[in-house]
């Protein structure tokens, strides 16, 4: 995942603004979580890929 998705990515629950928190990153963000502050749902990243199904 690239950071640059940061910018336009949102809850897919609550529309809210996403936090990250990054576990590995070499080129691009391979594993971490996504975290919304509104809803408090946590999305995971594995593999370069979000995870956010509701």
């Amino acid at each position: 995942m690239k950071r640059e998705l940061m910018d336009i990515l949102r809850c897919p629950k609550c529309k809210g603004v996403l936090e990250l928190e990054v576990s590995l990153e070499e080129e691009e963000i391979e594993e971490g979580t996504l975290f919304c502050d509104s809803c408090k749902r946590k999305y995971p990243v594995e593999k370069g890929i979000p995870d956010m199904l509701v």
